[in-house]
């Protein structure tokens, strides 16, 4: 729901693990957050979510008064869960609005 988000609690690093059902092909991953400095991206392609490996980590653009809004294109890339780690932040308190996983 684009009326729901999720915020952290003012320290960092901060980090939430989104699961599929299975091990899945990824082409591209979009973020819309507020107030996001730096935010890494892992993959698990184990059962569990657990030996995750780093994939991606950037330092976004500070957008004031609106959304961010970032893509990670992931070519070949599977996995069964991924980490958003939240490293720094443009203020105390942070929100990501919407995560989008596209591929097969």
């Amino acid at each position: 729901s684009s009326k729901t988000f999720w915020t952290t609690t003012g320290m960092f690093p901060q980090e939430f693990i989104i699961g599929f059902p299975k091990c899945v092909k990824i082409s591209k991953v979009t973020v819309q957050c507020y107030l996001v400095r730096t935010l890494r991206i892992e993959r698990s392609v184990s059962k569990d979510p657990v030996g995750f490996e780093q994939c991606i980590e950037k330092d976004l653009q500070h957008t004031e008064g609106q959304l961010q809004m970032e893509e990670f294109p992931l070519p070949d890339f599977q996995a069964t869960y991924l980490r958003f780690i939240i490293k720094s932040a443009f203020d105390h308190f942070v929100s990501v609005h919407r995560v989008m996983a596209e591929g097969t």
